[in-house]
């Protein structure tokens, strides 16, 4: 049964990342017991979250295809509820929030039935028409321009953006490819995560922006380029229609994209006076915080992938 298991490469991989966790895991554990502090504590604190957000998209992953879309949903939906909860919004446009709301489901069935051209306009240019046409109608103008672009802005960062993880999994799934191709992208983007933390804190001596993020550095930033340019070359050919090169050069743009991704919610969560967009997950804050690279990442992936790879036709339930 397992030497079943391990002829897919997508189980594979799994199996692969898996093992890399837990090599992780132990390192940690002796940084954390010879060199306690600050570093060895978020360093803890980002493999665990590692842990966590690979083991829910591998459920999610080696589910039906159906199921697997409803749970990106899902998290859209906690992204965006986060998102909301962080902004000052007016009483009157409870209703409007509604509708924003009920952008999920509609942009989330257009990604997982493969309406590429519709999935892409349907909240970049219909629901950026509609909502300030429904707040007009309310006839409220005080805050109204504050009003429209947070939520416009909100529904781009959280469900437009993060719907491009369902329409990963409509990619070649005739041959099993969406899984890989979405598994291969949170994996990177993850592991891109801890390699920039990695290397900062172990080489880290010149500031990027500190006025954003003070912890980030050029060393940290170049040395997850590298490392997550690596392990996409190894780990891209199983995974995907790409090569070892095609693939390295897909780990770049996830490593430079998860990281634009990154300092532009910790601009917005500053600007907000918050930390962590919640308490969802104890210790790591919430579903805004853990996706903040996929925000940038799911997307720049896919039209890459689509542009040089892409072949998707419309795909039945």
């Amino acid at each position: 049964m397992i030497a079943a298991f391990l002829t897919d490469p997508v189980h594979r991989a799994i199996v692969l990342i898996y093992g890399l966790l837990i090599v992780a895991s132990l390192i940690t554990a002796i940084l954390c017991r010879v060199a306690p502090g600050e570093g060895s504590s978020e360093l803890k604190k980002r493999v665990i979250s590692w842990w966590w957000m690979i083991s829910v998209f591998t459920i999610a992953i080696l589910t039906r295809r159906v199921v697997s879309t409803i749970f990106l949903a899902f998290v859209a939906f906690l992204a965006l509820k986060e998102y909301l909860s962080l902004i000052p919004t007016r009483r009157v446009d409870r209703t409007v929030l509604l509708y924003t709301y009920l952008a999920i489901p509609v942009q989330f069935w257009l990604a997982h039935t493969g309406q590429y051209g519709l999935a892409m306009v349907f909240i970049p240019v219909w629901m950026f028409l509609f909502l300030p046409a429904r707040i007009t109608l309310g006839g409220h103008t005080d805050g109204f321009l504050r009003a429209v672009g947070m939520l416009s802005w909100g529904l781009m960062i959280t469900v437009f953006s993060l719907s491009h993880t369902a329409l990963l999994l409509t990619f070649g799934v005739n041959h099993g490819m969406g899984a890989g191709a979405l598994l291969f992208l949170v994996a990177l983007t993850q592991f891109n995560d801890v390699a920039q933390f990695t290397c900062g804190k172990l080489f880290g001596r010149h500031k990027i922006i500190p006025k954003v993020s003070p912890k980030k550095t050029w060393e940290g930033f170049i040395g997850g380029l590298i490392a997550t340019s690596a392990a996409a070359a190894l780990i891209g050919p199983s995974l995907t229609p790409m090569d070892a090169l095609w693939s390295a050069a897909a780990g770049l743009i996830i490593a430079i994209a998860g990281y634009l991704g990154d300092i532009t919610i910790s601009a917005c969560k500053r600007d907000l006076g918050v930390k962590d967009a919640s308490n969802l997950i104890p210790g790591h804050g919430g579903i805004l915080d853990r996706v903040d690279s996929l925000i940038y990442a799911a997307p720049v992936f896919f039209h890459f992938l689509n542009f040089f790879f892409g072949n998707w036709p419309a795909m039945p339930l």
